[in-house]
């Protein structure tokens, strides 16, 4: 029996586990613990708009596989990542594969357009007067949750497709390279 070999390479800096323990602590207080508009409430929001923007710097600063660049979704990389799935093969990648990329870019999106619709709801300027930040705010909130339970349920599938331990990686920062 012959064994393939591998070794055990670091991904995920430890920045970034900080960052995505934080965010997953901040979006489960956010949603399921804190009163909807209160204090902590809004500190938390404050604090994963901040994260975000730090996570925007590392994008661009931070280690190999933190950095856009190194992910970014080209339709090449779609293109390879759709056809190894159409013909039943594990399309490993080290970093995020394409999805994984939208998946990155929606949720920073998400989070800071909920940032700013959560502030100006507390700001006396032009955007108090009006409800659009607060429909806004709770339409953001929806697509939040529906980011979340795809992201996780896309974790789950790659982690039994590709055999990787996805969530240990996030943990401990390294990946098997076969």
């Amino acid at each position: 029996m012959t064994q393939i070999h591998t070794e055990k390479v670091l991904v995920w800096d430890i920045f970034i586990r900080i960052f995505h323990w934080s965010m997953v602590a901040i979006v489960v207080c956010n949603l399921f613990l804190l009163e909807e508009g209160g204090q902590w409430h809004q500190y938390l929001g404050y604090a994963a708009c901040i994260l975000m923007l730090l996570r925007i710097v590392w994008g661009f600063i931070g280690s190999p596989y933190a950095r856009f660049k190194d992910f970014f979704p080209t339709p090449s990389k779609f293109k390879a990542h759709f056809q190894a799935i159409r013909n039943k093969q594990a399309d490993e990648h080290l970093g995020h594969n394409p999805m994984g990329a939208l998946m990155i870019f929606a949720l920073i999106a998400v989070v800071l357009g909920l940032g700013f619709t959560g502030w100006s709801q507390t700001m006396e300027s032009p955007f108090y007067l009006d409800s659009w930040p607060a429909d806004l705010h709770e339409w953001l909130v929806t697509v939040l949750q529906i980011l979340v339970v795809l992201h996780i349920a896309a974790v789950m599938l790659m982690s039994v497709w590709t055999r990787t331990d996805l969530v240990g990686a996030m943990l401990t920062g390294r990946k098997k390279k076969r």
